[in-house]
């Protein structure tokens, strides 16, 4: 397979690293080809949303709960579950789709608080993140 991909050992001219994004981008493509049959992808921007939003309402009408692993996206039907996976450092976690949003530009999917501690990125408020969601 090394042989196959030999631009991703490749440097660019000043001799440094190829950009992280670039980087992010291709393992993307390869696990996506690499996923279990019955399974789609998308790749893009989580954030997550916490404890002010604490006990209203999402649009699927439960009481949403911070420690809870749910998420809101703009399509997926309510009561899926999908894998979402931090591509900078390997994290997965399933999470219950409950809601709608994200509302932010070039954002994929808005997790929960607990959601976003487990894949590690409270810290920086949004990641890189990967969608596995299961075919019907």
């Amino acid at each position: 397979m090394a042989n196959s991909l030999p631009h991703l050992r490749k440097q660019d001219p000043n001799g440094k690293s190829p950009p992280a994004a670039r980087i992010i981008a291709i393992a993307s493509i390869l696990t996506t080809s690499l996923l279990s049959p019955g399974t789609a992808a998308e790749v893009g921007t989580a954030s997550y949303y916490g404890r002010d939003h604490a006990g209203r309402r999402t649009a699927s009408g439960t009481r949403f709960d911070p420690a809870a692993m749910t998420a809101a996206h703009r399509k997926l039907t309510f009561g899926s579950r999908v894998r979402v996976t931090n591509l900078r450092n390997g994290r997965t976690v399933v999470v219950l789709i409950s809601d709608r949003g994200p509302y932010t530009r070039n954002r994929l999917i808005d997790l929960s608080y607990g959601a976003a501690r487990r894949l590690d990125f409270v810290r920086d408020g949004t990641a890189q993140v990967r969608i596995d969601t299961p075919l019907r």
